[in-house]
């Protein structure tokens, strides 16, 4: 797609063409307006600003590398300006070292490029009237007062033609591409203008160019300060109102000013905001829904019967427990754990149940109605037909591209990186060292699991030392507590330790991949962080929410880890709360690491920057200046920031169950997230180029695989972590005859029938207590609801009928909801389509416009031509036959 135009090329990286065939930029100097984006004279506006360092001032070793710097660099200015492009070049005010190149585009050139890159460009106004709705008229209150940033305007477009160039709005040239455009088609120029050939392979593009050194930097400009407006009268000042109406801290309630977003940063940034907010905003249901099962659980907790049963001195404080651990551990009564358990009926409650069934439900409806706004979003911001384009290869694979094959399509030559054995060996390095990661970090979580095992020998020797003790402290710090806070505490330090290293494995293991495009590099980098992320964030969830307490034996036959580490055993009431633990640490101490390191580095880093430039200098500096001095975006963009809030989005819908504040957690920081990154973009980092974007890419599946594994992991948190299957059961089967002894169902004596009991003379000498016996008791209780047949039954210690009845209902449990679930996700989808109307009758109101305006006119025109043509092939043959006929 790029016009072959004659260009200077450096044969081999060897000799140099003679100097005076290159054209080079125009030099002047800074004139001292400090807000101007233009040229000296002006006039052109500035599109894009390189910056390299003068090679006869750099401090190199090699002074024949600096001359080889130098002729590539000039090379690819007088490319640039064959290709039309304006370069105009001034020495840097703070740094006589430094030197801005100044680009801009003439009309003439973007109009070509416009066309080349199929930037589709207002035809008409849109005639299509819309009709406010409720929720609009609702709406105003929070969006951004009209008058400051005023609505864009809606118009139908169409591909841009040259030929067709009087059919297009265009009311002045200045201003029909806007600033972000310009940029956009600059840099698509930059990208491909050639500087160099080594062995026949062209070299070419801004990106090889940054990498390797020859400039320091490429971007476009902002177009004013963020903290006042430009004094030139001609500027909008878009950035300063972005940053007052939208990344100031006190617009938090306020709507997103996304047309705005699109017009000055481009559309792969407005997707990513558009997505945020409307994330946020579903957030806001599921928040209210979670803090309303909360505080039912808060208000019934009280009449919680088996809880009660826990505390009554009469019931728990007679119910004397067997140890948890080997030897150390010593016999402890039930009622200690009389705070954990009425904490635990806050979480384990009827709520927790709807709740779950709620965000089985709601998951969908975002995801569908997210479907819906992002095809108006590529409607109204053009993007529907992106995917036509071609992509730019990375100069990563061209600069590889040494092995010749035969392209089955177009049937020429081309050049490859690597063989098809080649690729083999690659995928098979790459997708072993990515099991090898996983590997390692399963390993980190057995090592977090070893470290619970050991250490809570020593808090139950310490803290558990039976019912003698009255520390206030004692009935809220239990061995079990303890030693889940401290092993979350841990595994969150881990998690983030862990986080930064594979960043870089995966990356590295990416670039050994060597994708082709931008697009497959990021797909490919998305699905191994998102893979390693996965492990990382959930495994220790995972581990307590489906492993712990379930493979422990019983106490005269313990189950143990690596033969030497006896298996860890849930509360009396389950590991709910231990998860509920768990989440609230990783969640809420992932949300303040996050934020923290996204707002100290960038402004430690400019502020260090902006110190060291103002000890040097107090003279004014231009904006082009001004912004080198700020971040890079970074190659990957806002891979990270759709990172962090998939992983957010699983923390929310796979074990909601047992957290249902942490929709209220991450609402409270995804209203901070937006304000935050809007702010880093405003004021921290350089502009971005503006990058087209359809869709969310890669994490559209990923969301859609984490919905579907939600409803999996929260039937099965409820059926197997939670104790309600086993209460229900008792409710409605075991407390009444036969198997219970009350007249009608009640929750009465479920602690006394589910809690097992061991004689103490079955212990074996390697898990026998030291701590001597006290009382006339010669049983003690298995803290877990294993459900065994007592001592001297003739199947004593085997699992008795309650225990079989318990496992079906939690089977017949799992199976219904999912079915349940799954059923109303599948009409839901069906009934909610993924274009709305209104956006269908635009698209084809848009469709048959570039119809009539674009292509009739040209059937006019041949069928005008064609009837002039037919009247003279008549006339001749009217005078070919009369001249006969005479």
């Amino acid at each position: 797609l790029v016009l072959e135009l004659n260009q200077v090329i450096i044969p081999s990286y060897g000799t140099v063409p003679d100097q005076q065939n290159l054209h080079t930029p125009e030099w002047v100097d800074f004139d001292d307006k400090t807000d101007s984006l233009f040229f000296k004279d002006g006039q052109r506006r500035i599109d894009f600003v390189l910056v390299y360092e003068d090679e006869s001032k750099k401090m190199t070793h090699k002074r024949g590398d600096r001359k080889k710097q130098k002729r590539k660099r000039q090379v690819y200015e007088s490319n640039l300006i064959n290709n039309g492009l304006h370069l105009e070049a001034t020495r840097s005010v703070l740094d006589e070292k430094l030197i801005f190149v100044k680009v801009h585009a003439p009309w003439e050139v973007l109009c070509t490029y416009a066309e080349v890159m199929h930037i589709k460009l207002p035809l008409q106004h849109n005639d299509l009237k819309t009709r406010d709705s409720a929720f609009n008229w609702f709406s105003r209150f929070f969006r951004v007062d009209e008058n400051i940033i005023k609505p864009e305007q809606e118009f139908f477009t169409a591909p841009f033609q040259k030929e067709h160039l009087s059919n297009f709005y265009i009311q002045d040239k200045d201003t029909f591409f806007n600033p972000a455009t310009r940029s956009r088609i600059v840099h698509f120029i930059l990208s491909r203008v050639e500087y160099a050939t080594k062995n026949n392979v062209k070299k070419f593009g801004i990106n090889k160019l940054l990498d390797t050194g020859i400039y320091k930097a490429a971007f476009p400009l902002h177009d004013s300060s963020f903290r006042h407006p430009s004094s030139d009268p001609n500027c909008p000042s878009e950035r300063y109102l972005l940053y007052r109406e939208w990344a100031h801290p006190k617009n938090i309630f306020k709507l997103q000013p996304l047309d705005f977003i699109r017009k000055y940063y481009g559309e792969k940034i407005g997707i990513y905001f558009a997505w945020l907010g409307f994330y946020t905003n579903m957030l806001t249901v599921a928040a209210v829904v979670g803090v309303g099962c909360f505080l039912y659980g808060c208000l019934t907790k009280d009449n919680c019967t088996w809880s009660q049963e826990v505390c009554d001195p009469n019931i728990g404080g007679n119910i004397i427990m067997c140890p948890q651990c080997d030897k150390v551990c010593t016999y402890w009564n039930l009622n200690i754990t009389c705070e954990s358990s009425k904490k635990l009926c806050i979480f384990d409650s009827f709520g927790t149940l709807v709740f779950a069934v709620f965000m089985g439900i709601w998951v969908t409806f975002f995801l569908e109605f997210w479907k819906r706004r992002q095809a108006e979003l590529e409607y109204e911001w053009d993007t529907v037909e992106f995917l036509e384009q071609e992509e730019q290869v990375r100069p990563e694979y061209e600069a590889r591209c040494t092995h010749v094959v035969m392209n089955e399509i177009t049937q020429q030559e081309e050049h490859v990186p690597y063989t098809a054995c080649g690729k083999c060996v690659r995928m098979t390095f790459c997708t072993s060292a990515i099991f090898f990661w996983i590997l390692l970090i399963i390993a980190s979580v057995v090592g977090i699991i070893v470290y619970r095992l050991s250490v809570f020998l020593v808090f139950s020797a310490k803290l558990s030392q039976h019912i003698s003790g009255t520390e206030a402290i004692r009935k809220y710090l239990t061995p079990q507590t303890a030693t889940s806070v401290t092993a979350s505490l841990i595994s969150f330090v881990v998690i983030m330790i862990l986080n930064i290293i594979y960043e870089k494995v995966a990356i590295l293991i990416t670039d050994f991949e060597l994708p082709r495009t931008q697009t497959d590099y990021e797909n490919s980098l998305t699905t191994k962080m998102f893979l390693f992320q996965f492990v990382n964030y959930y495994s220790s969830c995972f581990y307590i929410a489906f492993f712990k307490g379930k493979f422990v034996g019983h106490p005269g036959s313990p189950v143990y880890w690596l033969g030497k580490y006896r298996n860890e055993e849930c509360d009396p009431g389950g590991c709910l709360l231990e998860l509920t633990t768990q989440l609230a640490i990783i969640v809420g101490g992932k949300a303040i690491w996050n934020n923290i390191q996204e707002v100290l580095l960038p402004l430690v880093k400019n502020l260090i920057g902006r110190y060291s430039a103002a000890a040097r200098s107090e003279k004014v500096v231009a904006r082009w200046e001004h912004d080198y001095h700020l971040q890079p975006i970074g190659k990957l963009g806002l891979f990270y920031e759709y990172l962090e809030m998939v992983i957010q989005f699983g923390f929310v819908t796979l074990f909601v169950a047992s957290f249902p504040l942490a929709p209220l957690l991450a609402l409270i920081n995804n209203m901070l997230e937006i304000r935050l990154d809007a702010w880093k973009l405003t004021t921290q980092f350089r502009r971005m180029v503006p990058q087209k974007a359809q869709d969310i890419g890669a994490w559209q599946p990923i969301l859609q695989g984490i919905a579907i594994l939600a409803v999996v992991t929260n039937a099965m948190i409820i059926a197997f972590t939670s104790d309600m299957i086993p209460r229900l059961v008792y409710y409605w089967s075991f407390s009444v005859p036969p198997y219970g002894s009350h007249s009608s169902h009640t929750m009465k004596g479920y602690i006394n029938s589910t809690l097992s009991v061991f004689n103490i003379s079955d212990f074996k000498n390697v898990s026998k207590p030291l701590s001597p016996w006290f009382g006339n008791e010669v049983t003690c209780r298995q803290v877990y609801r294993d459900l065994r047949y007592p001592p001297g039954h003739q199947h004593q210690y085997e699992h008795n009928i309650y225990y079989w009845h318990v496992i079906a209902a939690k089977l017949a449990f799992i199976i219904v909801m999912e079915h349940i679930i799954y059923f109303v996700k599948f009409i839901i989808s069906y009934a909610i389509p993924d274009v709305s109307q209104k956006t269908k009758s635009k698209v084809k109101r848009e469709k048959y416009l570039t119809q009539k305006l674009l292509h009739e006119n040209d059937l006019k025109s041949v069928k005008k031509t064609m009837g002039k043509i037919d009247n003279k092939i008549i006339e001749g043959a009217d005078s070919t036959f009369r001249h006969k006929d005479e």
